[in-house]
């Protein structure tokens, strides 16, 4: 009965016209040789990430053993979680979580919505030149190198700086801005926004031209002027592009960039300044204690991992956009 079902069905089949699909395999050779040169493109990008992102992922196993260079991995003591317990029962553990947080939720209520800010102000711009001029100004700062960053930081902020002078043509005092710790977060934020403001406006002012135009002549007719336009057309049309990159910014809650932080920092702004990257970077690169600070690093991966995922799930849930 089966096999008179299955000559059944390629009759069918074949008096229907209807092909039976090629194997997996098959189809991938067929596209390979039809699309070789853009899988060629690809290729660079491809063995990048593979070597430099995934190859990597062996050496995670040294966060629980006492590395040592001479020994090499396997033949290192396996240790399983002793350094990990030894990061939680540090003293620096909770002043590490806290500095890496509260840096990186500044970002999120400052940093996050100034790039949206600008580019609903740059889409009502109608003169094309000044446009154009104001984004290129703001996209400048970007490609300027860090070391040079941190160097212009620190001439603004000396006591004989532009700010401190300014300060004291007001009758104020000298404020020595990078030896006090209250004073660590704001720079580092503040200066983070003037630098990545101009380029984070890219992703959103390219939703803008997205959203269809048919939509502001119908609210032009309606009467709706162009606060309103803004109101409730633009902000809902690039809404999900928003909430994909609040996502991401979430991922990232555990993470701060060492390269700034090391160059602006000192002894006496540790308090506020010192965050878990740069206490991997002290314990690992300067006092090579490889196994502890990779443990410090895999803790830190794993956390902004969960958090990306509960993002992820709150706004499936409430807004039904997601990133998977």
């Amino acid at each position: 009965m089966q096999l008179l079902k299955r000559k059944q069905m390629e009759t069918s089949g074949r008096a229907s016209g209807i092909a039976a699909s090629p194997p997996y395999w098959i189809r991938l050779l067929r596209d390979l040789r039809r699309n070789k040169y853009i899988y060629l493109m690809a290729l660079p990008v491809v063995a990048y990430y593979f070597i430099f992102q995934y190859l990597p992922i062996y050496g995670i196993q040294i966060a629980f053993r006492d590395y040592s260079p001479s020994t090499g991995f396997l033949n290192s003591p396996f240790v399983g979680f002793k350094h990990f317990l030894s990061f939680f029962n540090s003293y620096y553990f909770w002043r590490l979580i806290k500095n890496t947080l509260m840096i990186n939720f500044y970002e999120l209520l400052f940093g996050f919505p100034m790039p949206i800010l600008f580019a609903l102000l740059l889409n009502e711009i109608r003169r094309s030149w000044f446009k154009r001029t104001v984004q290129t100004i703001s996209y400048l700062p970007h490609f300027i190198s860090v070391v040079i960053i941190a160097g212009m930081i620190t001439d603004f902020v000396a006591r004989d700086g532009l700010i401190n002078q300014f300060i004291m043509l007001l009758g104020g005092d000298a404020i020595p801005f990078l030896q006090k710790a209250e004073w660590f977060r704001a720079i580092y934020v503040g200066s983070g926004i003037w630098q990545g403001l101009g380029w984070s406006t890219i992703i959103f002012l390219a939703a803008i031209s997205n959203i269809d135009p048919t939509l502001y002549e119908a609210a032009t007719v309606d009467g709706a002027g162009r606060w309103r336009q803004v109101l409730h057309i633009t902000i809902p049309g690039i809404m999900p592009i928003v909430i994909i990159m609040l996502i991401l910014q979430m991922g990232y809650m555990m993470s701060v960039g060492h390269e700034k932080i090391i160059l602006l920092y000192n002894p006496l702004t540790y308090e506020t300044a010192d965050v878990i990257s740069t206490y991997v970077f002290r314990k690992g690169i300067l006092e090579a204690s490889y196994s502890f600070s990779t443990a410090v690093s895999l803790f830190n991966s794993v956390i902004n991992f969960l958090l990306l995922i509960l993002a992820n799930n709150i706004s499936r849930r409430v807004s039904e956009t997601s990133l998977w």
